[in-house]
């Protein structure tokens, strides 16, 4: 651990920890009180739907321009501003009265915690070795995993007391905390780079000219994009026609695979530079992590054992992937590591967004065609099945990469 300021694993990791658990927690937040929107609002499932990819869209956009932030100003100031929009943004849902201001509400949300993770993952690239990153990568993971399931009964009790515009006022309170906590932060120097725009330009052409950063991009695109799609969206509605679930017992199966989730992430980050050590890199790791992932949407698909286990499996599987981005930063000098964490990302947030709004795309036009509902769905997660075993093969077929540094 680098020893430049007293305790970087309070004093650093704590606050942006607080930052991934509240953007999950954001991210989340409208599943619960959907109920209640639509029932004061008079809003359409249409119009919950743009406000679901909404967020997606704006967090999306911005990560390019925020890796060339990140790299020039540092992560403490970017975050920091940041959430004041996101506050503000929070303070604006709360006050919404139709369709048009909480869709400007929601994507201030989005826009204000696009930094929460990259911001993280930049950070501890400054202040701790290049072995530490995996497993304080997947911790910061875990963090936001406790937000997804704060984001389910914890929040659904307090709608009676606070209602939904009381908890958004609340959040809009807590993200001002959390931005004071991570602008407290210490100072890294050399922290912020002094490039110009046009040499900060340049690098983010470099990595997109790489060969290590087109073997991750379609695996993380695919996968990562469409587990968040999946999560997000369609997968309570895919248990609820395919499996026969009630919307209660599709919710807890969603607890379930957000718990399954946070077991995996932590797992990774106490055990991974131990298996490292025995012989399982983490790129290796990464290769079979996707695999059991593939695994486990075809057994859902062809109804293979009980939802209950499959959803689930599917969850703790997904924790693997946040490996991608220490073995990928790993490829690149430190100096590059906002501009390289972002554009990884940017291609999980284009695919969740492309993947939530085709899949549904896809089940209507196979209802239309003459399929079951239940059979569209199946025939739809099976389509996107194929694409990320494409996008696992690319990876695989890139060899083991230098990125077994990044434990």
């Amino acid at each position: 651990m680098n020893t430049d300021a007293p305790n970087p694993w309070t004093r650093v990791f704590v606050p942006f920890a607080f930052g991934y658990f509240l953007s999950y927690l954001l991210r989340n937040a409208n599943a619960v009180i959907s109920p209640e929107l639509r029932g004061d609002l008079g809003l359409t499932a249409a119009d919950l739907g743009l406000l679901t990819s909404v967020y997606l869209l704006t967090f999306g956009a911005f990560q390019l321009p925020l890796g060339i932030l990140l790299d020039r100003y540092g992560p403490r100031r970017v975050e920091a501003v940041l959430l004041l929009i996101c506050a503000a943004g929070c303070a604006l849902f709360a006050l919404g009265d139709g369709m048009p201001q909480l869709t400007v509400a929601r994507a201030l949300i989005g826009l204000g915690v696009s930094a929460c993770l990259m911001a993280s993952f930049k950070s501890f690239s400054l202040w701790f070795p290049i072995e530490r990153q995996a497993s304080l990568n997947a911790a910061i993971m875990a963090a936001g995993g406790l937000g997804a399931l704060a984001a389910s009964s914890p929040l659904g009790a307090l709608l009676p007391l606070l209602g939904w515009r009381g908890i958004f006022f609340a959040l809009a309170g807590l993200t001002l905390l959390v931005a004071a906590l991570i602008f407290a932060t210490p100072e890294k120097p050399g922290g912020a780079q002094r490039e110009t725009l046009a040499q900060q330009l340049a690098g983010l052409g470099t990595i997109f000219r790489s060969r290590a950063f087109w073997r991750y991009a379609p695996q993380t695109t695919m996968i990562v994009g469409g587990f968040m799609a999946l999560q997000g969206l369609w997968a309570l509605p895919f248990m609820m026609t395919v499996n026969g679930l009630t919307r209660a017992a599709a919710a807890f199966h969603l607890l379930l695979m957000a718990s399954a989730m946070l077991v995996g992430f932590l797992f990774i980050a106490f055990f991974v530079r131990r298996l490292a050590h025995a012989g399982l890199p983490p790129a290796r790791l990464l290769s079979i992590g996707m695999g059991c992932g593939m695994a486990a949407t075809l057994g859902i698909v062809l109804d293979l054992g009980p939802s209950w286990l499959l959803w689930p499996a599917l969850g703790l599987v997904f924790s693997v992937s946040n490996l991608a981005y220490a073995l990928l930063s790993a490829e690149f000098p430190i100096a590059l590591a906002g501009r390289v964490n972002t554009a990884l990302n940017f291609g999980a947030f284009v695919g969740a967004f492309a993947i939530q709004w085709l899949f549904g795309v896809a089940v209507d036009a196979f209802q239309a065609a003459g399929f079951a509902a239940d059979g569209a769905y199946r025939i739809s997660l099976a389509g996107l099945l194929v694409l990320q075993l494409a996008g696992w093969g690319w990876f695989l077929l890139g060899g083991s990469g230098s990125g077994r540094r990044a434990a």
